[in-house]
């Protein structure tokens, strides 16, 4: 498959000045390489946002791409090549080998003098963030796959801010060879050797309280909502909405989501104790006071997960939450009483002392008509201190989202007959499947929560063996596919299930929770055109497990079993409304 290019001088960019604030130009390149595809992204956008929505939406939110410097490829081919690294990054070895070995290399002396004019006047948090080749395809996009590490960037001498970026661009670079980067191509029609790097070193969006660092805001936008409830419909879109950094939407699924046409209806929760329960209890910092643990080749190196308190103590709620008061069993919009905080942002979207929403509809519209095609959209923002409409809104990344239109009908009788395996009411994707022969699934006699990294584990096992013979697979278990919490489910990465067609996720008793459409996890499910079925405790439809243990062993783990099936399972899912179902022969 040819390589697509993304050459900075075809969109007339300016060259890095080494005036990364105060020169004329605030999205710069060093280098005469490609871009990466999301740098590239941004590239585009950037012109639209400036024509079409950089003033309109004055004096209450500036708009704009945060302060940005991408190094081309060209470094990423100097770096390997003057350091002699192939052999160590097309071994094998384990990530925190590889690690290791980048950074004992050099970062090629070309570069060292733009990055070090760049710490010489620039004392807030950076972003180093992958953009490599393959990333934001549209069929293959590659999310969460490549490394992002965020730097504090506040030691007082020069030197030790530059070792620190030295660190974390190396670390980026070695993420390319990583074993999620490699579980991942395998999904792909590529390989490790098709890929090359370049890198995006960004300001975080975001404003310092004390040792902590965070914007007020994260979010991610989506063309179209494949769980829209109420009045809805899946082409309203959908957002998600976090307090702090935007790990807490993309890689912990924690978030407020909403319908862009029905901004004041909450989440669908049960009850206001489910809502207290499952909404955002804690939120992601920069970490800018004792230097941690040194640990270059640790993503999170430099960041925090801080509780709700550390925020209303920072004043940072006044504007984003709501308050339970438990005499009257209600939630209050805003913190002017006490009682229990739900950050559901109804300050803005109910009382709209912001007009986000409004924001949020006509930038998806512009970037859709630009692109062409249905988007994801990552932001953040941070709220003036004392004033919620005085606002920067900072455009971090646009990947292209996928979408299938097959007609499938299906009745109650499709989902209820002897012939059924399983059946769900609440199912993402659409189409049909009649190709699969191999189950792997979770034993349910033997699932223990306190055994879920493990699990996670040997599933990666399994799935490369699949992988590697080409057959695609249905997989079955318990909790929250894809979380980073291993008491919610099972803590896989994308690339540890990558050759799954058809996920099928089993709630676990007193735990129910709303998906996050905004997680990195959720959007290689969507972009791969993956089959994700929901059942809940209690529900009316079961898993017939009796059906399962018939079937023919290829291989037991401690938890786990991967059969055969001598005919091939028939799935149809009917995306207008949700339902699907997978029969047996």
């Amino acid at each position: 498959m040819k390589r697509k290019k993304y050459s900075p001088h075809q969109n007339s960019l300016p060259r890095f000045d080494r005036r990364f604030f105060t020169g004329k130009d605030r999205f710069t390149y060093i280098g005469s390489g490609e871009l990466g595809g999301k740098a590239h992204g941004l590239a585009v956008i950037k012109g639209v946002l400036e024509s079409k929505l950089g003033d309109k939406y004055l004096p209450e939110i500036s708009v704009d791409i945060p302060s940005l410097t991408v190094i081309t490829t060209e470094y990423f081919d100097l770096f390997m090549k003057q350091n002699d690294l192939f052999e160590i990054a097309y071994s094998g070895e384990r990530d925190d080998v590889i690690a290791h070995m980048f950074q004992k290399a050099d970062l090629p002396v070309q570069l060292v003098g733009d990055l070090r004019s760049l710490v010489n006047q620039v004392r807030t948090p950076l972003a180093i963030r992958s953009s490599s080749m393959l990333e934001d395809a549209m069929f293959e996009p590659f999310a969460s796959v490549y490394a992002t590490k965020m730097v504090p960037n506040n030691q007082p001498d020069a030197d030790s801010r530059f070792r620190i970026l030295d660190e974390a661009v190396k670390f980026v670079y070695a993420s390319t060879f990583f074993k999620a980067a490699s579980n991942y191509m395998k999904a792909t029609y590529h390989t490790t050797r098709d890929e090359k790097m370049a890198v995006v070193i960004q300001e975080v969006m975001g404003t310092r309280f004390g040792d902590r660092f965070y914007p007020h805001i994260s979010g991610v936008i989506r063309s179209y909502n494949f769980y829209p409830t109420g009045n809805a419909v899946p082409e309203d879109g959908v957002v998600d909405l976090a307090l702090g950094l935007g790990r807490m939407i993309v890689d912990d699924g924690v978030s407020w989501s909403y319908s862009l046409a029905y901004p004041r209806t909450d989440p669908p929760f049960k009850s206001t104790g489910e809502m207290l329960k499952y909404s955002q209890t804690k939120f992601w910092g920069i970490n800018m006071g004792k230097p941690p643990a040194y640990d270059p080749i640790k993503d999170i190196e430099y960041m925090q997960k801080y509780n709700l308190g550390d925020s209303e103590y920072d004043g940072t709620l006044r504007h984003l939450a709501s308050t339970y008061d438990p005499q009257n069993d209600r939630i209050d919009i805003g913190t002017g009483t006490k009682g229990p905080r739900i950050i559901s942002f109804a300050p803005i979207l109910k009382a709209k002392i912001l007009p986000l929403n409004e924001l949020l509809k006509d930038l998806l519209k512009t970037c859709e008509d630009t692109l062409g095609t249905m988007l994801e959209i990552e932001f953040a923002m941070r709220l003036a201190r004392d004033n919620c409409s005085q606002a920067d809104f900072g455009f971090l990344q646009v990947r292209p989202m996928v979408v299938s239109r097959a007609n499938v009908e299906l009745s109650q009788e499709d989902l209820s007959g002897d012939d059924v395996l399983l059946a769900s009411d609440n199912v993402l994707g659409n189409g049909t499947i009649d190709d699969i022969r191999d189950i792997v699934y979770i034993l349910p006699d033997r699932f223990e929560v306190k055994n879920t990294c493990q699990i996670a584990r040997e599933l990666e096992t399994l799935n490369r063996s699949l992988v590697d013979e080409k057959k695609p697979y249905l997989l079955i278990g318990f909790g929250r596919w894809g979380t980073t919490d291993p008491l919610g489910g099972i803590p896989v990465d994308f690339g540890q299930i990558s050759g799954a067609k058809i996920i099928v996720e089993s709630s676990m008793p007193d735990y129910n929770f709303v998906m996050s459409q905004g997680s990195h996890f959720f959007h290689n499910v969507t972009s791969f055109k993956i089959f994700y079925f929901s059942l809940s405790q209690g529900g009316r439809y079961k898993i017939d497990w009796n059906w399962l243990d018939k079937q023919q062993t290829v291989e037991e783990t401690q938890s786990a079993r991967h059969v055969v099936l001598s005919t091939p399972l028939r799935v149809k899912v009917d995306g207008r409304n949700g339902s699907g179902v997978i029969q047996h022969g």
